[in-house]
């Protein structure tokens, strides 16, 4: 009779366990279905999210731009349509690594101003994006900062909004400031640094410093462009 129990027990357990391995499969397949659909959700929200975001970007980009060229270049003191009136750079020596818009400001058909695209690499915490307005007489008609990663507190005060330490380079020349000059008071020069932030400053003197070369030594060739042209020295 044991052995009987015993069998029927055996017997039992066994048809018990069958159906065990089918649903076992089928949950594991459940999970994974559940775990591929929720992967593919969440690439899908990652990738609309980033999209989203790089337009958000290229937009508060323009708009900067924008306001920015009219800092430096009222209304008043131009009578083209600035925005529409550029042509394309990459010059190494401006910093870039990607070609950009280089605008033209006019005063009765004549060329009064270049705001030129330039990018300080050296900044505290990445590169400064700036536009340089350069006069025709080779003197700065204004500077200002399009984008920055800079400190809060310390490094930001390079925005017109912030501090007024950008304006230290209105109608500087190569002429009225030698080279000497063109750097921070603690490296001898003739910029202020920033109180608790000396490296910011210093890449942008730098780089404005730059521009206002690059432009002395291109400058027939940067003023005869025609709106939309590829100016195509590469240095």
């Amino acid at each position: 009779m044991a052995d009987k129990e015993n069998q029927q027990d055996t017997s039992t357990s066994g048809e018990e366990a069958s159906p065990t391995v089918p649903s076992m499969t089928h949950s594991i397949v459940r999970s994974m279905f559940g775990l591929g659909l929720f992967a593919v959700l969440t690439a899908g929200l990652i990738a609309f999210t980033q999209l989203n975001t790089a337009e958000r970007i290229v937009a508060q980009e323009k708009l900067s731009r924008s306001k920015a060229l009219y800092e430096i270049v009222p209304l008043a003191e131009h009578d083209n349509a600035l925005l529409d009136d550029a042509f394309w750079i990459n010059a190494k020596a401006l910093g870039l690594d990607e070609p950009a818009e280089v605008f033209v400001a006019k005063q009765n058909g004549k060329a009064t101003t270049l705001l030129l695209p330039v990018i300080a690499p050296q900044g505290y915490t990445g590169p400064i994006r700036l536009i340089v307005g350069i006069s025709v007489s080779g003197n700065i008609a204004g500077v200002r900062v399009l984008s920055h990663k800079e400190t809060p507190g310390l490094g930001d005060k390079i925005e017109v909004k912030k501090s007024d330490w950008i304006h230290g380079f209105d109608d500087k020349s190569l002429l009225n400031t030698s080279e000497e000059q063109w750097q921070v008071k603690k490296d001898g020069g003739s910029f202020d640094q920033l109180t608790g932030a000396t490296i910011t400053p210093r890449a942008i003197v730098t780089a404005v410093y730059q521009a206002l070369k690059f432009f002395d030594e291109h400058k027939e060739r940067l003023l005869s462009q025609e709106a939309g042209s590829h100016y195509k020295r590469g240095n």
